[in-house]
């Protein structure tokens, strides 16, 4: 499962980030695909913008068959997207539309298409209306996964989920995304714990007993504390929500990775139906105001950071980021 927030500092400059937890990595690295690199796509989309004008992703992922596999990315625009596990409710259009206004794509090439293609988020919106998200799998070793979306620029956020009736768009106010059930229901769960607060309790008298709270903290008796989806979307949208808004990158970086650090999950406490563990095994952050990508692992703690600025822009096929000296 997994756990993606966005956020902006004091100027209005967004930061993005995720939680990738699996059971397994499966070799991925920080990729950019620079603006002129020759990506294979999934359908014929004539009104994806003109390769002169796409724009440069950086994010983490794996690369198969020439084409960037993304699980998470931003673009020098400020754009970011990250997919999350939705194994239960997503649901693909088995084949592409043939509709002359539709707009097909592949589940794999989403996060591309989105951050490629566009510089805002209303862009992004307005290109949605005509999308079909296709169930077609890049190769026979790498089948169709089921996601969701979390989107979002220095305007906000929004979540992107194929369903089995339609594609649906939801405005994110709580900037979060976890995983099952749908945003929608999770939206509405937030309601069972508007009593939470960042404040400490008054002190109290029942009959001839005098409370006082034991310290700080009191006010959020009842969050959950488990790492179901549900649960964690609960504590990152009200950490995300509280955190005071910070000034420096640093400060933005460090409060990304301490909200995410809320709802990390340690190895052994998350059992798979197999017998396997899922643990936090990265978290990412991507800065808009510097247009870096940041990351850290479970067995590596240390904030490692790639500015686009530092990668080679000219490519013509996709790269992986060098680390910053």
């Amino acid at each position: 499962m997994c756990t993606g927030i966005r956020f902006t500092n004091t100027a209005g400059s967004m930061y993005f980030g995720r939680n990738l937890d699996w059971t397994q990595g499966y070799g991925e690295r920080v990729v950019v695909t620079p603006p002129a690199a020759c990506v294979p796509a999934a359908f014929d989309r004539p009104r994806d913008l003109d390769p002169a004008h796409a724009h440069a992703v950086i994010g983490m992922g794996i690369v198969a068959l020439g084409t960037p596999l993304y699980f998470d990315c931003g673009n020098d625009a400020g754009l970011a997207v990250a997919g999350l596990n939705f194994p239960q409710s997503a649901h693909y259009a088995p084949d592409a539309s043939g509709d002359k206004d539709a707009v097909n794509v592949a589940a794999y090439e989403f996060p591309l298409w989105v951050a490629r293609n566009f510089s805002t988020l209303a862009e992004v919106r307005a290109a949605l209306a005509h999308v079909t998200v296709v169930a077609k799998a890049i190769s026979p070793q790498l089948p169709v996964a089921n996601l969701h979306w979390l989107i979002g620029d220095k305007t906000g956020s929004i979540v992107v989920e194929c369903m089995a009736d339609g594609l649906h768009v939801w405005e994110d106010d709580a900037d979060v995304l976890t995983n099952e059930p749908d945003f929608g229901w999770q939206r509405t769960n937030l309601r069972n714990y508007l009593t939470l607060t960042d404040t400490e309790p008054a002190a109290a008298t029942w009959g001839a007993a005098k409370l006082a709270p034991f310290g700080s903290g009191m006010g959020l008796q009842g969050i959950p504390g488990d790492y179901s989806g549900p649960a964690r979307f609960v504590k990152a949208a009200f950490v995300n929500s509280r955190y005071p808004a910070k000034d420096a990158e640093k400060d933005n970086v460090t409060r990304l990775f301490r909200t995410l650090g809320a709802v990390a999950v340690p190895d052994g406490v998350a059992r798979m139906a197999d017998g396997s563990f899922e643990k936090t095994l990265y978290t990412s952050c991507f800065s808009a105001e510097s247009l870096t990508y940041y990351h850290a692992t479970y067995d590596d703690p240390q904030i490692r950071a790639y500015p686009l600025a530092s990668c080679d822009l000219t490519a013509t096929e996709p790269v992986f980021a060098p680390e910053a000296a």
